[in-house]
């Protein structure tokens, strides 16, 4: 079951793409990021939630991070009452590079240097004025590459490593 409706025209350039996602603390502030994103010519796609009821981040930024990684949006985005929660869970999709950022700075460096293709915002830590100047910076900005580039290759070793599904099982709370 797809969590995701359209809130502006399709789009036939990948580049112009941006998830969006937030759990029920988030609402708000997507639902101002969307509005300001669309103004901007931006094609956003909304996946959820549709109205302010109780939603788990989980439920939104899983599935968020994984059209981003498969590359059906360039950028993601992701709300929920402090950040933590959906860039948690942004993260567990391998590929997924979610950085929770509460300024402009952070968001430029996060995709310049740690090429990071999902924005977590922390609805009630910041306004949506201050959100919407990092969301421009993390938009704005591109991977550097060069010595960076050596660094994503031992994160991505790091990952390949943690990332089975044994070791999963074994580190989940949940079994």
């Amino acid at each position: 079951m797809s969590h995701m409706t359209e809130t502006s025209r399709p789009s036939h350039q990948y580049q112009q793409s941006i998830a969006i996602g937030s759990d029920h603390a988030g609402y708000e502030l997507k639902q101002h990021l969307v509005q300001y994103l669309t103004a901007q010519g931006w094609d956003v796609a909304d996946f959820g939630p549709s109205a302010p009821d109780p939603t788990d981040y989980a439920d939104i930024a899983a599935p968020l991070a994984e059209a981003v990684v498969d590359g059906q949006h360039r950028l993601g985005i992701v709300i929920c009452s402090n950040g933590v929660g959906v860039s948690i869970a942004a993260n567990k999709v391998r590929g997924a590079r979610a950085a929770l950022v509460g300024d402009s700075w952070s968001a430029r460096r996060a995709r310049e240097h740690t090429d990071c293709n999902i924005l977590a915002l922390g609805a009630y830590v910041i306004g949506s004025q201050i959100a919407r100047e990092i969301v421009d910076a993390f938009l704005r900005s591109e991977f550097e590459g060069g010595r960076h580039a050596r660094r994503l290759g031992k994160l991505a070793q790091v990952e390949a490593r943690h990332s089975s599904v044994e070791r999963s099982a074994e580190l989940s709370p949940m079994t």
